[in-house]
């Protein structure tokens, strides 16, 4: 059978050029494979390939898979390949079926929900992937009309199935944000892998496997835990969230690495000695190497945590009493689980503290009902709240995250203690504590606690008070009881209920719970809740986006997530088609310049810009801009004195000014020739050549090459990039020592004596008239104020070509300035700016070239 279905396969391949297998691979019905490959053909696809039957049954999906349900994704039915495709990664040769890049963009296990042959015969087969991209619950449906069987390339649809891992297809992209090969890690464990077509037992999964997003790692010797953000109501969509208690206590880190046990605050002191006891529960337990991330509380005689409790039993020794509870794994047994889904760190997690069991530390279990009932389930007991964490959320690591929220039951913070007043009658130590939270940078007074004191508590922080004892108040006004005040120094912290603020920002009936020593005086503010709303915006704000690209861009690169989207953003008519002759839309082009800004922003950092705008794409009307018209996030106006004739320049400076610039409709970038620290020397020389009418590619290629062995004989050394369009750019990075009109005529003189050298070749007057079947060599674009299309970026033009960065020896080897465009830059980005990493150190200084060439410098300018 699977011979038979290969005939097809083995028709359209010549397995004496190409390298793709032409058969084998062994079948594996306990644990049935899937890949994607990403494949640059004509067009960009992506080939989606399941075994079944000894053979790996096939579909191309033009846009890739979508984890948003509503996207119904067209997958063309094509001819059977076998097993042995699953490894296959490279390129395919010019003139063979399918010519092109192939990359493993995805693999895994997939499980059949249902018979998968009689899914498969009847055009409608579910199943569940396990991949380290695809999750969750899937379905191929035929579509009506198409033809089957025979290999034909019949019409199905891909469709992501509602569970868990569902995501909007505005917030999240998955061929975007997680476009890189897989092919170096092992298949991929999820705890689930994939059974048998007809049975129903689960495999052992294969040593060695990775979870999704994880990589291999040393423990790091330090971490700092991700915060969760305090919201007024929980969300809407409790399928999205997974809900646990909100522990009345403080707040561990765990480090483990055989014996040597390391017991950490969430702002980085070492408690190791404070918690002896725990310290030999974990020792017991033999965990391997890992950090886990928890809460240790008190219990009171109901069960309920109780945070003076637990500051009893630091003071009196009782730490026997402490329980350890542990809802976080973000390294163990060598790998690195930040990227890792929370649902699948939860599943390691529980799975070793289970195995190891034990008294003291606890698995901190979520409760499968909605957050709203949870919330009032835990009131009405009187606990202090609910953490809700996102089911696919990253452990974001030192940073407050809209992916883990808080719900309080009523008012609940820590407060600076600025003073105290005495005590009434028969009480003892202290009446109440003064508090405060800094506001601008100063302490704010915020009313004062009086209840809530045990005897021996009063005692003991009138001890530590004493301590402190200070002349002056630390608060920035007067608390109108400063003449009963007791001022002290404003390092000590205490834990605080209340009913509400009131207006003049005092707290209402409070009570104390306890000091607090696990965090800074300094970080303490008034804590207020976000609108659920509000936070789901912040998740998808550019700059939460941002934020959680850099907290993780150590681990993104080597997780397969090196050119994730660096923001999520509403995007205006993002159907709208840009480029008529591919179809490329707005939102194409956005999701282009968030996938190369790293690699574009070396190129923009501090030179003034023009944009290319087009608002009814190229076909429409284009128009430069070189002045701010209203700001936008990422694009500075710089100072007008840098131009003073004219309104202030731009720039962009950060990942999101690209992403706002298409938002604007921009589709080429350019830059001038010279950085805003010294507007009037310009620190590079280009050279655009631009061919005529009738101008053949070979001949552009050698004249740059001829362009470059001029210059060398000068002695300057130059860089080249395609541009996009039909020309090539040689760039000359300059010492900052001459002026623009310098700069300027020295280009041109060089320009003048290639066209006199070789009339027949190069012209130095512009005009279609002038260049027809010539190469202009525009040195214009080296006068003040004139730009040059940045690397890196798009181009207007039809097929939207981009300019790239090219080594030298690559120019004989291009087919045309065009050759990388929006559709096929994935095969470049491995190269990046590689072919220019000599460039920042390769300025040099002109004097001697204009020697050489005879032309007359004028006396150098101090500069750089």
């Amino acid at each position: 059978m699977a011979y038979d279905s290969l005939k097809t396969y083995k028709a359209k391949r010549n397995f004496d050029i190409t390298s793709e297998p032409e058969e084998g691979g062994t079948p594996n019905e306990a644990a049935l494979s899937f890949v994607i490959q990403k494949h640059w053909a004509t067009r960009l696809h992506y080939d989606f390939r399941i075994e079944l039957d000894g053979t790996m049954k096939s579909w191309a999906v033009p846009k890739g898979p979508s984890f948003d349900t509503r996207d119904k994704r067209m997958a063309m039915h094509v001819e059977d390949h076998p097993i042995s495709y699953n490894t296959f990664e490279g390129q395919i040769p010019e003139h063979q079926y399918g010519a092109g890049k192939v990359i493993i963009w995805d693999k895994g296990t997939w499980e059949p929900i249902g018979d998968a042959r009689e899914g498969y015969r009847k055009g409608n087969l579910k199943f569940e992937l396990h991949g380290h991209k695809l999750r969750g619950k899937w379905v191929l449906v035929r579509m009506k009309g198409g033809k089957y069987g025979g290999g034909k390339q019949d019409p199905w649809l891909l469709i992501k199935e509602k569970d868990e891992y569902v995501r909007s297809a505005a917030e999240f992209s998955v061929v975007d944000e997680m476009p890189d090969s897989v092919a170096a890690l092992g298949m991929p464990d999820d705890g689930r892998p994939a059974p048998a077509v007809k049975k129903a037992q689960r495999a052992v999964p294969k040593a060695g496997t990775l979870p999704q997003g994880a990589k291999k790692a040393e423990l790091p010797e330090t971490l700092s835990p991700p915060l969760a953000t305090l919201v007024d109501t929980p969300p809407d969509n409790d399928d999205d969230w997974l809900y646990e208690i909100k522990f009345d206590g403080y707040r561990i880190l765990a480090r483990i690495d055989d014996k040597d046990i390391r017991l950490i605050t969430r702002n980085g002191n070492d408690w190791t000695h404070r918690l002896p006891n725990l310290v030999a529960e974990l020792k017991k337990m033999k965990l391997p190497p890992c950090w886990l991330d928890g809460e240790i509380v008190v219990a009171d005689d109901k069960g309920v945590p109780d945070f003076q409790a637990l500051q009893n039993a630091f003071d009196i020794a009782k730490t026997r009493d402490i329980v350890y509870y542990v809802f976080d794994l973000p390294y163990c047994g060598g790998l690195d689980l930040r990227l890792t889904p929370l649902t699948e760190r939860r599943a390691r997690l529980q799975q070793a503290l289970t195995r190891k069991a034990s008294e003291y530390v606890h698995f901190s279990d979520t409760f499968p009902v909605s957050g709203r009932d949870l919330v009032a389930s835990a009131c009405h007991i009187g606990l202090e709240g609910v953490i809700g964490k996102r089911k696919n959320s990253h452990y974001a690591v030192g940073r407050r995250t809209a992916d883990w929220i808080k719900l309080k039951c009523g008012h609940r913070q820590e407060f600076v203690i600025g003073g105290y007043t005495d005590p009434q009658g028969s009480r003892q130590g202290i009446g109440s504590l003064l508090l405060g939270v800094h506001e601008d940078g100063k302490l704010r007074y915020a009313g004062n606690v009086g209840s809530g004191f045990s005897d021996r508590t009063l005692k003991e922080v009138k001890k530590q008070l004493d301590a402190l004892a200070a002349e002056k108040s630390p608060f920035s006004a007067s608390t109108g009881i400063d003449r009963k005040a007791h001022w002290v120094k404003p390092v000590l912290l205490a834990e605080v209920s209340f009913s509400e603020w009131t207006k003049g920002g005092h707290v209402r009936q409070g009570v104390f719970h306890g000091l607090r020593s696990d965090k800074k005086a300094d970080a303490i503010t008034r804590e207020e809740a976000v609108s659920t709303r509000t936070i789901e915006s912040r998740r998808k704000s550019p700059a939460s986006k941002k934020a959680a690209a850099a907290a993780g861009a150590d681990i993104a690169a080597s997780a397969g997530a090196s050119s994730r989207l660096p923001a999520r953003m509403k995007v205006s008519h993002p159907d709208r088609v840009v480029d008529p002759s591919t179809g490329l839309t707005k939102i194409d082009l956005i999701r282009y310049y968030a996938l190369v800004a790293p690699l574009m922003l070396p190129h923009l950092k501090g030179r003034p810009v023009s944009l290319v705008r087009a608002p009814d794409g190229i076909k429409g009307q284009l128009f430069f801009q070189k002045h701010m018209d209203d700001p936008f996030e990422g694009i500075n106006e710089l100072d007008q004195s840098l131009d003073p004739d004219h309104p202030a320049l731009m720039e962009i400076a950060k990942p999101i000014g690209l992403l706002n610039a298409a938002q604007m409709n921009v589709i080429e970038i350019h830059t001038w020739n010279a950085v805003k620290t010294a507007i009037d020397k310009p620190d590079r020389m280009t050279f655009d050549l631009d061919p005529g009418e009738g101008v053949e590619w070979h001949v552009m290629q050698e004249s740059t090459l001829l362009m470059r062995a001029f210059l060398q004989q000068l002695g300057l050394e130059s860089f080249c990039k395609t541009s996009g369009g039909k020309g090539l750019h040689v760039v000359v990075p300059l010492k900052c020592r001459y002026d623009w009109d310098s700069i300027k005529d020295f280009s041109k003189a060089i320009v003048d004596h290639m066209a006199k050298t070789l009339p027949m070749r190069f012209v130095a007057k512009s005009g279609p008239r002038n260049r027809v079947g010539k190469i202009f060599i525009d040195y214009l674009r080296n006068g003040f104020g004139a730009t040059t299309v940045c690397a890196w970026s798009v181009r207007a033009r039809p097929g939207l070509g981009v300019s790239v960065p090219i080594e030298w020896d690559e120019v004989n080897k291009l087919h045309s300035s065009a050759q990388w465009t929006v559709s096929n830059i994935h095969t470049r980005l491995d190269q990046g700016n590689a072919p220019w990493s000599d460039y920042d150190k390769s300025a040099q200084n002109v004097t001697e070239a204009m020697s050489r060439l005879g032309f007359v410098p004028p006396k150098p300018q101090r500069g750089k």
